[in-house]
């Protein structure tokens, strides 16, 4: 069974593409390679385009006849979607339509969608369960509850049923050191922790005065074996005639900044400097997702849910391709 994948060249995407291979599907890579990397694109057919390029995306449907839509296609970066919100609008949103335009004018077939907590904005309640109310802080967020919202609308005008997927941060490499997180630029904590591990340089903690154990920010990390892992839950039980939903992808813990930057000098056996700096507008002390829904409805949890072994994972893959 052919799996269409946007933005499967990725780091989330290349890596539910090697999950899905394992699992006897064929996946098929869309990219524009944008911010996605060819190398990681190893797993099944690739095809170069943008998914709102209507006669591109409608010849790669009819060449292949995939049954169903992973869509992992978009902008990613919080500060950038403020600097430049129509950049997101136009990316995550436009594009998007283009691409259901063009799903539904072919044929119907499920989808899995790449979305985020950041739908959530500041928590009200800890750990955030999927009923807690969405009100995204910043256009990253507010892009990924909007492609939420046509797909709930999609089903009910279409029957076109969907599984977002609302993951909270997304850590670690592939365990065998195939693929792993390359993004230019680095913005997430872990990989910079550990460039900072590998180059003798300092990382910045932004704010030490927060209402937590150390004073630093607390987050909830997710393995990306374990998000791929998710996603083919997701498209199996849409494929077995599931509804419409919406699901955490989350540990149910989390780890403070200093505890990370402690388990990476464990793991590289590295001294790690630390260069305080003002709190960053926005950032909550703490937040972590609720995982029971995960539980129940796809039979998931996390395996790699210990954070030493998601460092160790992408201290692999960083010290195997440097």
């Amino acid at each position: 069974m052919k799996i269409l994948v946007t933005g499967g060249a990725g780091y989330i995407g290349s890596q539910t593409c090697k999950v899905l291979a394992l699992h006897g599907f064929e996946p098929v890579v869309y990219d524009n390679l944008s911010r996605g990397n060819h190398w990681a694109a190893r797993f099944g057919p690739f095809e170069l385009g943008d998914v709102g390029d209507r006669d591109r995306v409608r010849s790669v449907l009819e060449k292949h006849r995939p049954s169903a839509l992973m869509h992992f296609a978009a902008y990613a970066y919080v500060g950038e979607s403020v600097v430049n919100p129509l950049l997101y609008y136009r990316n995550n949103i436009g594009e998007t339509i283009s691409l259901l335009e063009t799903l539904i004018s072919f044929k119907q077939m499920p989808v899995v969608f790449s979305s985020s907590c950041a739908t959530y904005g500041v928590p009200d309640w800890l750990p955030i369960s999927e009923d807690h109310p969405q009100r995204p802080i910043n256009p990253y967020g507010y892009s990924k509850l909007v492609v939420e919202q046509m797909l709930r609308d999609l089903d009910a005008a279409h029957n076109l049923r969907s599984v977002s997927l609302r993951y909270f941060n997304a850590v670690g490499a592939d365990p065998e050191a195939e693929i792993g997180e390359a993004h230019e630029p680095e913005t997430h904590l872990i990989p910079l922790v550990l460039a900072a591990a590998r180059d003798a340089t300092a990382i910045k903690v932004f704010g030490n005065d927060y209402d937590t154990a150390d004073g630093t920010c607390i987050r909830d990390y997710v393995h990306v074996l374990d998000i791929a892992d998710a996603h083919v839950r997701a498209l199996r039980y849409l494929i077995d005639g599931g509804a419409t939903c919406a699901v955490n992808l989350a540990n149910d813990r989390g780890y403070s900044v200093l505890e990370v930057v402690a388990t990476a000098e464990r793991v590289t056996g590295k001294s790690i400097r630390i260069e305080l700096a003002p709190r960053r507008l926005g950032d909550p002390a703490v937040l972590i997702g609720a995982l029971q829904r995960a539980r129940t409805l796809l039979g998931w949890k996390p395996e790699r849910s210990d954070l030493e072994i998601q460092i160790r994972d992408a201290w692999k893959w960083m010290t195997r391709k440097s």
